[in-house]
This record gives structure tokens, C-alpha cells and sequence, in this order.
């Protein structure tokens, strides 16, 4: 282990090994570095569409005098500096369900999937709600929607979000995805799986230390395999998979993105076209996205999956 990254930010042994190890020592630096400025993370929310504009919501914000920034690359973001997320509870908008307090992170997957109109969309593990109502806001409410959900008290806080936004022709399913009955499909799928977590952990988060493991790291991998198997297993021919996750490790990121690509030959990776002031770490895969770690963007791996419009043909992959 090169001694040269500083190990006093309190980030667990574990993630910092599997960080440099993946990375090598300049990039490992720049991730354990933005782990250390997340704890000065500020709050972020996305402006539901489905029941107020983005400049409404900026004139709620502006009469309470919190002072915010707008996102170039997705005007329905706000980041909100000096502020506690208890503040927002506290407004209107907020209890009328309005906004919707979620990362700058976790709204790039519903970006990069890029829902289309008149599609049977999936996310397969849709709670709290945040990219399935997301998705339902950038499609005005248009959307034919299927959420699933195998944790019960996780399934109600999915169905209670939903309604709060507003996010109709939404099926929220309880069931665990990895057995979904190869009778459904779908044109679109949102696979945001379990993970370790490994980029959102800041430094100091003592929970993190405790299940920063090797064990947590292969529940996680274990779980992916199959979510991943079965999600190419139910989209149609010609159809789009996102997988993402809130992990910077590779094998939970790109090595499961290789080996689901070689148990379905019929499928190829599709490039994600987003742009933003976000910084990236090296990825195994081309075409797919690491986000580093950093005080704006919790760490986030995305691909984007095509599978042949012609059943049998093996697909080329980058």
C-alpha cells in the first residue's frame, strides 16, 4: 500500500485498499479525497415536475431565503450551501411533495437510461422512489411504470412516495426482483442494484467502518449477478438496461458488467451520452461512467445495455 495517501480521514482500511488497488495511487487519492470533502456535502433536490415547475420552486426557496445554484446540465436540480436538509421539511413544497430531496448522483441513472414515451419501463429496485418518480416526472406522467420491491416496510415507503408526487400508471410490485417471473418484459429497464455503497461513504461515517467489508462486498457482488442475469432476461429484443450503482469498486461495477455481457451474447454495451461539471475515475468498461467521489457528487458507476433486435445475432461490444 503506497503511504503517500493520507489514512487519517477515518475512511474504513478495507475501501481504502480496494480504492488504490483499482485505481493506483494519483486516482485513489482524488476518490479518498472526495470522500473526505463529502462530509461538507451540500443538500440537493430535484423539483417535481409533476407538480410545480423548477422556477416555482426557485421562488418558494428565494421567499424562504435559502440560497441555492442551478445545475447546468439538468434544470431540475438545485443545490442548496449552508443549509440542513431539516429546513426543507419545513416547507411548503416540501410537504406537498413538490421537491424531492435526492442526490445529484442518483439522478444521472434515469438521465442516462433516457425514458421514452409509450415504453414498459422497469426499475427493479425502486426504493424510496426518487428515480422511479424521476422517470414518471420526465415523462409527464405518460409513463407505463413497473416498480419492484422485496422489502415490505421498503415497498410502503415506495408506494407513499409515489402518491405524494404524484407518479401515476406506476405498479409497485413487492417482490424480489432476482425471481421475477420471466413472463413480464419491457422495452426499458432501471437497474439501480445493492451495493456496498463505497461512494457515498464520507470520512468519519463510523456505521461505514463497521460493514466496510469483504463480506459486505460479496453479498453485494452476489446479489448484482442475479439481478443483472435476470433484468437481460426480461428485456425485450431492441430494448435498453441502465445499471448503475453507488460504488467506485470495480467488482461491482464493470467486472459485473463483463460477465453478464458473456452469459448474453445477444447484448453490447451502449455509450452514455451525458455531460456535466462532475469528475470521472478511470472505467474498465468504454461507453460507461464512473463518477469520483467528490464535496457535490457521491461516487456512482453507470452502463448503459442494448440487447439484439434480432434474437440469436452475437452482439458486438466495445
Amino acid at each position: 500500500m503506497n503511504e503517500s495517501i493520507d489514512r487519517a480521514e477515518s475512511i474504513p482500511a478495507f475501501l481504502v485498499e480496494a480504492v488504490e488497488e483499482a485505481y493506483g495511487t494519483d486516482d485513489a487519492r482524488r476518490a479518498l479525497e472526495g470522500m473526505r470533502d463529502a462530509a461538507e456535502r451540500p443538500v440537493t433536490l430535484r423539483a417535481n415536475t409533476l407538480k410545480a415547475t423548477a422556477d416555482e420552486v426557485a421562488r418558494a426557496l428565494d421567499r424562504a431565503s435559502i440560497a441555492y445554484e442551478r445545475c447546468p446540465w439538468y434544470e431540475e436540480a438545485f443545490v442548496l450551501d449552508a443549509v440542513r436538509e431539516r429546513a426543507v421539511w419545513d416547507l411548503d413544497i416540501y410537504r406537498d411533495g413538490k421537491v424531492y430531496l435526492q442526490s445529484l448522483s442518483s439522478m444521472l441513472p434515469p438521465l442516462a437510461l433516457g425514458p421514452r414515451p409509450g415504453a414498459d419501463i422497469l426499475d427493479m429496485c425502486a426504493a424510496p422512489g426518487g428515480k422511479t418518480s424521476q422517470i414518471a416526472a420526465m415523462l409527464g406522467g405518460a409513463a407505463r411504470l413497473t416498480a419492484c420491491e422485496m422489502n415490505g416496510p421498503r415497498a410502503e415507503k415506495l408506494t407513499y412516495n409515489l402518491a405524494k408526487l404524484d407518479a401515476r400508471n406506476v405498479q409497485v410490485m413487492h417482490c424480489d426482483a432476482r425471481k421475477l417471473d420471466t413472463f413480464f418484459s419491457f422495452d426499458q429497464i432501471l437497474l439501480d442494484a445493492p451495493c456496498t455503497g463505497s461512494g457515498t461513504i464520507r470520512a468519519g461515517d463510523a456505521r461505514a467502518a463497521r460493514h466496510m467489508d469483504a463480506r459486505s462486498l460479496e453479498r453485494s457482488t452476489r446479489a448484482q449477478r442475479a439481478l443483472l442475469d435476470r433484468a437481460l432476461r426480461v428485456l425485450k429484443p431492441g430494448g435498453e438496461l441502465l445499471y448503475s450503482t453507488c460504488s467506485i469498486l470495480p467488482a461491482e461495477n464493470e467486472e459485473q458488467v463483463a460477465t453478464a455481457l458473456a452469459r448474453h451474447r445477444d447484448c453490447e454495451i451502449v455509450p452514455i451520452a451525458l455531460e456535466g461539471d462532475w469528475e470521472t475515475l478511470p472505467c474498465g468498461v468504454e461507453g460507461a461512467l464512473v463518477v469520483c467521489p467528490s464535496r457535490e457528487f457521491e461516487g456512482f458507476f453507470m452502463a448503459k445495455m442494448r440487447k439484439d433486435a434480432k434474437p440469436g445475432n452475437r452482439a458486438r461490444r466495445s
